[in-house]
């Protein structure tokens, strides 16, 4: 098991961040500044805060997905709903490059701290607000989840076998999806302050209008033909072949559908008579005859192992990878080479072996330099970098504005 490397500075050393968000859209855009050297406070509310510290499985209390989303982070309780607590923020905001925030729209502005009060204190300021919704529009005040971003942008349609109920990825992609785009925000609206003397602006990003941006060309296909794509499985409809199969002791992905890989997978599985066939030589032929050659490759690989038919297809430079779940990825050697098995250490002094850091800077490389913090356990240390005496901290404290 490798360790973390450790390194001190990264890309964005010297960035500050204040993460306003909670679970899963805001806090993965703040992990992702924060793995490449930004400075980031979460603040939380107290006593409960952020609700990702119970989901899933927990270990000595605390979720071990908290782990991961929230390290190299510091934590700040601190009650925003309180007008103390909304002064604290202000003035964090004001000496910061950015803020993410995750709340339903209209939240920060009925605490007065919407863009127009905030970009008034600080010129520079880049705002993330992720939404269901965004932040205009019709529909800008329902409640949504990353789950209903999923369906309003088109993925959910095809998430699942033909003529059956819709199901999901298995993981919040629309979640993820939505901080990604953010992240990318963020990036864009700094390069263009730093570089381009520009002031600071708002990135507002829906998690529909994300999921919908990775759809391909489900709109276009619409436009041009009236053809409205259904779900298809594991078939990618439309190429062929690319599909799932069957084999004695589990399932492969193969990707055939180069006319030369279609032809050396023909080759490889002994249907040398597919593969010198004229009318399949190009992909339209091919997908006019899909179920006959998707038989063919079945046929073919559910008499053998996943290995064995890694082995032949490897060896014929046909594109194929076995179905992995946890365990697969674990013993992988591939993801321990490139450092995507790392061991990191909780505050509460337990190992963790956690995903490592995409994408790879080779140059100014993402690190973890700390582990998931403790609910306000950074709390006194910020607001001592504020100025805050010790008698302001313990008053705030006995007030339950900070804890």
């Amino acid at each position: 098991m490798k360790p973390v490397n450790i390194i001190p500075e990264g890309a964005l050393n010297g960035v500050r961040v204040i993460e306003m968000g909670q679970l899963i859209a805001g806090p993965f855009a703040g992990k992702t500044l924060g793995e490449f050297g930004a400075d980031v406070i979460k603040i939380e509310a107290p006593g409960a805060g952020d609700p990702l510290r119970n989901w899933r499985l927990l270990k000595d209390g605390t979720s071990v997905w908290w782990q991961v989303q929230s390290r190299n982070k510091r934590s700040l309780a601190l009650d925003l709903r309180s007008p103390e607590g909304q002064d604290i923020a202000r003035k964090l905001i004001a000496e910061a490059d950015v803020l993410i925030e995750n709340f339903r729209p209209g939240t920060l502005e009925g605490w007065g701290m919407g863009w127009d009060a905030l970009s008034a204190l600080n010129p520079g300021l880049v705002m993330l607000r992720i939404s269901g919704y965004g932040q205009t529009g019709p529909y800008r005040d329902l409640p949504g989840f990353g789950a209903i971003g999923e369906a309003l942008g088109g993925l959910r349609h095809l998430t699942g076998e033909p003529g059956r109920v819709p199901v999901r990825c298995g993981v919040s992609i629309g979640d993820t999806l939505a901080a990604l785009h953010g992240t990318i925000g963020v990036l864009t609206a700094l390069y263009h302050r730093k570089v381009n003397g520009g002031a600071g602006q708002v990135i507002d990003v829906a998690l529909h209008e994300a999921v919908f941006n990775v759809m391909e060309s489900l709109i276009p296909e619409y436009s041009a033909f009236g053809a409205v794509r259904e779900p298809a499985g594991s078939a990618l409809p439309g190429i062929a072949p690319s599909n799932a199969y069957r084999c004695s002791d589990g399932v492969v992905l193969i990707a055939g559908n180069g006319d030369s890989i279609f032809r050396r997978l023909m080759h490889a599985i002994g249907r040398a008579d597919l593969g010198s066939d004229l009318t399949l030589a190009n992909n339209a032929g091919r997908v006019a005859r899909v179920a006959e050659i998707d038989a063919a490759i079945g046929a073919w690989t559910t008499t053998r192992q996943v290995a064995d038919v890694l082995a032949v297809l490897g060896e014929a430079r046909v594109p194929s990878g076995k179905v992995y779940d946890a365990r697969d990825i674990a013993e992988d050697p591939h993801y321990r080479a490139r450092d995507m098995i790392l061991a990191q250490t909780t505050r509460d002094g337990f190992e963790l072996e956690v995903p490592g850091i995409v994408p790879k800077l080779l140059g100014t490389p993402g690190s973890v330099r700390s582990a998931a913090p403790r609910l306000g356990e950074d709390t006194d240390r910020i607001l001592r970098e504020m100025g805050l005496s010790e008698q302001d901290i313990a008053t705030l404290r006995s007030k339950g504005v900070v804890a």
